[in-house]
């Protein structure tokens, strides 16, 4: 599955201090009585925050963390997340054409952008935020490989040392940062940004350690703006968020918020909304193939088949993301378009007598009562995540209840999240639930569980492929996916690719990890949802500026 090459422009108290800054919302009011003109108050479960840096590449940043950077520094174009077969939109950039072989891009600059200082944004812009991950090397966290960044009147020509077919997000969603407030700084990874200058919507206007405040800009080149300010806050822990969210003092939030419907969706049905959007990323069972039990193809395939997926869906994450489906791991309907021929129509179902023939004609005896693998060893495994992560917990248990089916016996462990996340890298454990990346392409669910670039010995740190799956041929075709030149052949590769996770099971997705996204439609209309996927709902994804650019005031 490809893409068109050519796109054309088409820790804050319950209670805020701050006067306005719950402005969005109800301010005591009656559900749904809504105020024109009202701001948006935007929120995260992260604690207070401490210090201001609107640096759009170190991770910890205010800027980041809070997503804030995103209505201030632009993209080149945005990939819909939530549909990422659909053609980029084109935004700092008017045109992207991407080479037959992905190996380079062009781009062209958007005519009548300005900084919100009022210096034009040209394609020296461009370049120079490309050049920087040249120059810094630390800056480039997606390893996007770039050799040479050439500039031509209002293009900018962008080449790497392999195809970008899989990382195309990684090079469009790049902020564009201005080179007259970069060019003079030493080091670009440790740099504050207070200066907050960006092509973006919205203006930096308060930062302290309740809220952050932005104001729209009346020269912004997408036009007027429906929602005058913007209030960004962080609150304790995620029962303090579902309180504000469910009151009205937050308007929209990217957070996992247990018992959805009576915690938020019925305090105001016909204006709250939360959204899971799949997108391309899913939560899996890594199982360390290295030793038993998961040493064994049959006990693997068995596990996959007891596994039930629509109750993960329905208790663990109480019905509030999509189910996984599809038998090759991809979420519906994002990963739709990738699954191959082979496996249309073919969906996850709880088979335990198939589980148990299974293990039988592979030798193991006890099935269903006391298993025993065919060396003459009772089966058992630990499955483990961190004490805290209830949905996880949830999950995994419901994994063990399955397993009993078969006469395994599973044990549930949850440590203290640093030594889980110690032993996960090392390898030192039976089954964990774990999460992979996301991106346009299924390449990362599937290089995440069984990609050899990621394989390292036990007791050394892995950041993905856990379980040490080690299968040359799938790192071959993965690579060859990558890399490919031609749609023929990427469908070549992605067909092997698949075949081998579907047989093989190296490990075993358990449910969507969608981007989550809470709101109100009190004041504003236009937000993405299920019948209008135009982006993710996660406020803190490069594509919220896509949604602040569509909110509409709503009918009075």
């Amino acid at each position: 599955m490809t893409k068109k090459s050519s796109l054309v422009a088409l820790g804050l108290a319950a209670a805020l201090a701050l006067t306005g800054c719950a402005g969005g919302g109800n301010n005591g009011g009656n559900a749904g009585e809504g105020k024109a003109g009202a701001a948006l108050t935007i929120a995260k479960p992260d604690g207070a925050i401490a210090t201001e840096s609107n640096n759009p590449w170190v991770g910890d940043s205010s800027a980041l963390k809070l997503g804030y950077i995103n209505s201030i520094l632009e993209p080149l174009a945005l990939i819909n997340l939530a549909n990422p077969s659909e053609a980029a939109t084109p935004w700092l950039a008017e045109k992207v054409e991407w080479s037959e072989d992905y190996k380079s891009v062009t781009v062209t600059a958007r005519d009548g952008v300005k900084w919100n200082d009022g210096k034009d944004f040209t394609a020296a812009d461009i370049a120079y935020t490309f050049q920087m991950f040249l120059d810094h090397p630390a800056l480039d966290i997606d390893a996007m490989g770039l050799t040479k960044v050439t500039e031509d009147g209002n293009k900018v020509t962008l080449d790497f040392e392999n195809s970008m077919f899989v990382k195309q997000e990684k090079v469009l969603h790049k902020r564009i940062v201005p080179k007259h407030i970069y060019e003079g700084v030493k080091d670009p990874a440790t740099y504050d940004f207070k200066e907050a200058v960006g092509t973006g919507p919205y203006k930096l206007t308060k930062f302290d350690t309740q809220s952050v405040e932005l104001t729209a800009r009346d020269d912004y080149w997408g036009g007027k703006l429906a929602v005058p300010k913007l209030y960004y806050v962080s609150y304790n822990d995620n029962t303090a968020l579902t309180t504000a969210l469910a009151n009205g003092d937050a308007d929209w939030a990217q957070a996992f918020i247990p018992n959805v419907k009576s915690a938020f969706l019925d305090k105001d049905p016909e204006h709250n909304v939360q959204w899971a959007a799949a997108g391309l990323g899913i939560d899996a069972m890594y199982v360390n193939t290295t030793k038993a039990p998961f040493n064994n193809l049959a006990f693997r395939q068995a596990v996959n088949d007891v596994i039930d997926r629509h109750k993960h869906q329905e208790v663990a994450r109480e019905g509030a993301v999509p189910a996984i489906k599809s038998i090759t791991g991809l979420p519906t309907p994002a990963g739709d378009p990738f699954i191959q021929e082979e496996y249309k129509g073919k969906d996850y179902k709880v088979d335990v007598d198939a589980a148990k023939k299974i293990l039988t004609d592979a030798g193991y005896t006890g099935v269903g009562t006391k298993l025993v693998d065919p060396q003459g060893q009772p089966v058992s495994f630990t499955i483990s995540v961190p004490q805290g992560w209830n949905d996880y917990v949830t999950g995994i248990s419901l994994i063990a209840d399955s397993v009993k089916a078969l006469g395994a016996e599973a044990k549930v462990n949850t440590p203290d999240s640093d030594t889980w996340w110690d032993n996960k890298g090392k390898g030192d454990f039976d089954a964990i639930l774990h999460w992979t990346d996301t991106g346009a392409t299924p390449y990362n669910i599937y290089n995440n569980t069984m990609g050899g670039m990621y394989l390292k010995p036990i007791g050394e740190q892995a950041d993905f492929n856990f379980g040490r799956y080690d299968n040359p041929e799938a790192t071959t075709e993965l690579a060859a996916y990558a890399n490919a030149t031609d749609d023929a052949a990427r469908t070549a590769a992605l067909d092997k690719v698949q075949q081998i996770f579907v047989n093989d099971v190296p490990a075993m997705p358990i449910g969507t990890r969608p981007y989550i996204g809470s709101y109100n439609t009190r004041n504003y209309v236009g937000w993405p949802n299920e019948k209008d996927p135009y982006a993710p709902a996660d406020p803190t994804q490069v594509n919220s500026v896509l949604i602040l650019t569509k909110l509409k005031a709503a009918a009075k």
